[in-house]
């Protein structure tokens, strides 16, 4: 019973972390949009994964994952705010007529690259972390007991992640045919300059 409850909480989590449209939401929708589906998702199992990773350092060692985050904050900051200003860079739109060019997007050589580019990214990002932490401690989650509460808890993580950003996924390839031309191109530029701003406000949170 217990394990279900906890497998009920961390789908929640999941859920509510990866919903709020931030510069991995921009990404998802820029991705499906200019590749398809399969893309989208990619780049969301990549997140999901970071996130089954903070998810199970908070559970299993509360105070260590605590005190690890605090020692490397700030290169952490300095690689993820480094790599979103490298993605907003290469993702602006500079094909023929303003259209975005896929082929400007560093992963567009394969899902699993996309994934593994994006779980760098997400893993690189310490307000993620942090926010993390901050729930489990709200919630009381940072001693869940057995191993098999744990795993309910991470799993119930992972899943809320990556349901979203497959719900996510489908739904602008749904819609995608049904948009203006003109969208495409929008949804690039704002997701380039969403990204930048995350990555000037990573570099402002250090210095």
């Amino acid at each position: 019973m217990e394990a279900l409850v906890l497998f009920g909480k961390g789908l929640f989590i999941g859920l509510a972390i990866a919903a709020p449209i931030g510069p991995m939401g921009a990404l998802c929708i820029q991705r499906t949009l200019a590749r398809g589906f399969w893309a989208g998702v990619a780049g969301g199992l990549g997140t999901a994964l970071a996130d089954l990773t903070f998810a199970t350092g908070a559970a299993v060692g509360f105070a260590v994952f605590n005190d690890l985050v605090e020692r490397i904050a700030v290169p952490l900051g300095l690689i993820g705010g480094a790599f979103l200003m490298v993605l907003a860079w290469n993702g602006w739109p500079r094909g023929q007529g303003g259209e975005p060019s896929p082929a400007k997007i560093p992963e567009a050589r394969g899902l699993w690259r996309t994934t593994f580019v994006t779980y760098g990214l997400t893993i690189t990002n310490p307000p993620t972390i942090l926010l993390f932490a901050a729930i489990f401690a709200g919630l009381g989650l940072a001693q869940t007991g057995s191993g098999l509460a744990i795993v309910a808890l991470v799993a119930g993580v992972f899943l809320g992640s990556i349901g979203w950003w497959a719900f996510l996924s489908g739904l602008v390839a749904a819609l995608h045919h049904r948009l203006p031309p003109a969208f495409a191109l929008w949804t690039a530029r704002v997701s380039s300059l969403t990204m930048a701003g995350f990555g000037l406000w990573a570099f402002a949170s250090i210095f």
